[in-house]
Parts: C-alpha cells; sequence; structure tokens
C-alpha cells in the first residue's frame, strides 16, 4: 500500500540513488543504439563502401543488398543469443557480474570490428557484438524495474528508449564529422568510439548495489537490506528496510507457490495465456510497426541530392526529435495511460507509412526523396512518443 500509494516526487526523494545507480547500467543501451545505427549508416558511407564493397555499375563502389542484409542481420543473431543467455544467466551469478562480463566481452568484440580485413570478418565480428549487447537489452530494464518503486518504475524503464535514441544521435554526430575523410580512419575511428563507453559503466557497475529482489529470491535476507539501505534516502522516517524486505520475501514467496509443479507450457493455457499473448504482442508490435525503416532517412537524402555530410545532418535532426519525443512519452503516460498511448501510436504510424508508401508511387525522384527522408523525422518523433518508450 505505501508503494502504490508513493507520489513521483516522494519516490525521487526516497530513492535517489537508485535513480542513479538504475540511470548508470541504462547507459549501456546507448552502446547499442550507437551500433545499430552506425552499421546502417556506414551503407551510404563511401569509405566504408570503397574499403568492404565492390565496383558497381555506376562506377562507384557499393555493398550489395545480400551482403547489407547479412551484415543488418549478423547483429540480431547474436542479440537474439544474449537475450536468451541473460535470462538463465543473470539469474544464477546476479546482474552485476553478468553486466560486467558483458562489458569486458563488449571491449573484447570491438577488436574484430575496428582491424576487420574484409566484409566476412566484420560479419563475424557483429554476431559476437550482438551477444552483450542482447544482454544489455534486458538486464537493464529489469535492474531499473527490481532496484526502484512502482511510482518511478515507468519513467526508469522507459529511459531505456532514450539511450536508444542517444546513442543514435552519437553516430549520427560522429559520422558527420567524418563524411568528408577518404582514408581508412572514415570508419575505423567509429567503432573505435564504442572504447569510450564500457570502462566508466564498468566502474560505475563495480559500486552499485545488487538487485535486492534478487538477494531476496536467493535468501540472501542480510544482503539485500543493505541492498536497500545502498539505494535509499538514510534517516527518511517513512521507510523501515525491514518491512520493504519482509514484502520481498511475502512477493517472492506466493510467486513459488503459484509457480509450484508448473512448466513452460502453462505460458500457453489459461489466464497466463492471455498474458503470454499481451506481453509478446506488445514487443512484437514495437519492431513490427516500421521502425526498422527510420535509419534509412540518410540514404534517402542522398539520393534526393544531398551532400554526404549535410544528410548526416538531417539524421542529427531526427534523433533530436526522437529525445524530445521520448520526454514527452512521460507527460503522455501520466494523463493518458500506457495502452490508449499505444494502440493511437500505432494508428498514427500506420497513417505515417501509408502516406510514405503513396509518395512513392508515381517514381522515384529528388522530389519524393525529400519527401520520403522528411516524413521519417516526422514518424521518429511520433514513435518516441508512444510506441518505442511505453512497451517497456
Amino acid at each position: 500500500e505505501k508503494e502504490h500509494s508513493m507520489s513521483l516526487w516522494q519516490g525521487l526523494k526516497l530513492y535517489p540513488k537508485a535513480v542513479g545507480w538504475s540511470l548508470l547500467i541504462s547507459t549501456a543501451i546507448i552502446m547499442e543504439g550507437y551500433d545499430v545505427v552506425l552499421m546502417g549508416s556506414f551503407y551510404g558511407f563511401p569509405a566504408f563502401n570503397k574499403k568492404y564493397g565492390q565496383l558497381m555499375e555506376d562506377g562507384s563502389y557499393g555493398l550489395s543488398a545480400s551482403w547489407q542484409a547479412g551484415l543488418s542481420n549478423a547483429m540480431n543473431c547474436g542479440q537474439i543469443l544474449g537475450l536468451f543467455a541473460n535470462g538463465i544467466v543473470s539469474e544464477r551469478f546476479g546482474y552485476r557480474k553478468t553486466m560486467m562480463v558483458s562489458l569486458v566481452a563488449t571491449v573484447a568484440f570491438i577488436f574484430i570490428l575496428f582491424f576487420a580485413h574484409n566484409v566476412q570478418t566484420l560479419v563475424v565480428g557483429e554476431i559476437l557484438m550482438g551477444i552483450p549487447l542482447g544482454v544489455y537489452q534486458t538486464l537493464t530494464v529489469t535492474y531499473a524495474s527490481e532496484v526502484c518503486p512502482v511510482a518511478l518504475r515507468a519513467y526508469l524503464t522507459t529511459y531505456v528508449n532514450l539511450c536508444w535514441v542517444i546513442g543514435q544521435l552519437i553516430a549520427s554526430g560522429v559520422l558527420k564529422g567524418l563524411s568528408d575523410r577518404t582514408d581508412q580512419w572514415a570508419y575505423r575511428i567509429p567503432f573505435a568510439v564504442q572504447w569510450v563507453w564500457p570502462i566508466p559503466i564498468f566502474i560505475g557497475v563495480w559500486l552499485a548495489p545488487e538487485s535486492p529482489w534478487w538477494l531476496v529470491r536467493k535468501r540472501k535476507v542480510a544482503e539485500a537490506k543493505e541492498a536497500l539501505r545502498r539505494l535509499t534516502t538514510r534517516g527518511d522516517a517513512s521507510f523501515d528496510e525491514d518491512e520493504t524486505v519482509a514484502m520481498m520475501i511475502h512477493t517472492n514467496e506466493i510467486e513459488k507457490e503459484i509457480t509450484s509443479g508448473t512448466t513452460y507450457w502453462d505460458c500457453f493455457r489459461g489466464v497466463d495465456l492471455r498474458r503470454t499473448e499481451v506481453a509478446c504482442l506488445i514487443w512484437a508490435a514495437q519492431n513490427l510497426c516500421g521502425a526498422g525503416l527510420m535509419g534509412y532517412s540518410t540514404v534517402f537524402y542522398q539520393r534526393a541530392g544531398l551532400a554526404v555530410s549535410e544528410s548526416f545532418n538531417m539524421s542529427l535532426g531526427q534523433y533530436a526529435l526522437g529525445i524530445c519525443g521520448t520526454l514527452f512519452s512521460w507527460v503522455l503516460m501520466s494523463y493518458i495511460g500506457r495502452r490508449t498511448l499505444y494502440v493511437y501510436g500505432l494508428v498514427t504510424l500506420c497513417v505515417l507509412l501509408f502516406v510514405i508508401g503513396f509518395i512513392s508511387i508515381p517514381a522515384m525522384s529528388t522530389a519524393t526523396s525529400w519527401a520520403t527522408g522528411s516524413m521519417l523525422l516526422v514518424y521518429t518523433f511520433f514513435y518516441d512518443s508512444s510506441v518505442g518508450p511505453v512497451c517497456y
């Protein structure tokens, strides 16, 4: 009752340290947003295409559609492995240890991308790089939801989406700054920039408290109380770690009783089938609503005749809109509600995609390329105001 009656301000006042640790660990998602945009934007990068592509019919260098698909999907394959592994590994060894190992793996796998001599090595590097990035995707959200009270949970889990956009913004800025270079450093420096994040995040995770919920599940009650003390404001009369841990133990025992004798098959029948459908379709809709098209705005602007450097200027504007959209979603969630915002967000994105599709019906021209790229900017704002963050 205390948790559910807690206001946003009371939550911030009582759990400022938890907010700080959650924001720090969620920062790992910036790497993910950065890497996803990096590879997609490289397809419009002359120096990258000359090194890893082949001579095209028009005399320019470029990667074939099959290799583009291979590079883009290689990371997705690695992320699927990381997503599945995280559930097992983090529950056994804890969130902090899993996170630190993933950060060390990230540093190692960046070497493969940085020193890759051909496109085949890049594919291998992207698969391996995807594994720790897949871990970050779920571990950061789970940690945020477990260290903070209900009043803060929506904001700190949707902050993950903001980290995605920040990573995309940084990637566009780095690529814009190097777009005029024609040597190998034009594509190697963007890979090397990824070494900036793991070390400070590793130090932060090393110092961070473990999730008290995980400690309770492992019957480490004394350590759970200590973790709570490190997550909350000391001396606050409204907080009692003993009763909070007692609530966690009680909840854990109820869950164990409910799940006793059940299997994964039970997720697909009875009341739990409905819960499975909602959870799976909400996540699927985030990816099936056309979100993958946002990264192609740079390519459309280049086809419209915009210089490479100027096209990345437009990308910077796109991801700045994404940041504004995510912050705006926090306001909308407070007044509209999650489900309503999700449904109307999907309707809006559907209309925008129809507009983008019909624009190109006559023939692809400079005007249609401009229009398509600009509509993708509008799409980004509405996506990051609704479907993008709210699904968390």
